[in-house]
């Protein structure tokens, strides 16, 4: 336990920041198996739905700093091109 004022009130923010963090990081993961689950099951309907779900997630988390940007990109990319073959 630090003995500095500043250090300890650290600690504190520290650890809200890494609950909100862990927040957006699974809500990031979660929509993306839902996603993957709906174009296993081949509904066009739902893995679009899930889609624009997906990619406002991921920029959200881009725009807190938690996934990187090129991270997101990819994560994006590869979503969408999956829907759109399956859509053929």
């Amino acid at each position: 336990m630090p003995n500095i004022k500043s250090s300890k009130k650290s600690v504190k923010t520290d650890a809200r920041q890494t609950v909100a963090n862990n927040d957006y990081t699974a809500r990031v993961k979660n929509s993306i198996k839902r996603c993957e689950k709906a174009i296993k099951d081949n509904d066009k309907e739902l893995a679009n739905k899930e889609l624009k779900t997906v990619i406002a997630n991921i920029d959200k988390a881009c725009s807190k700093g938690i996934v990187k940007k090129n991270t997101c990109a990819r994560q994006k990319s590869r979503l969408n091109k999956k829907v759109k073959e399956m859509s053929k």
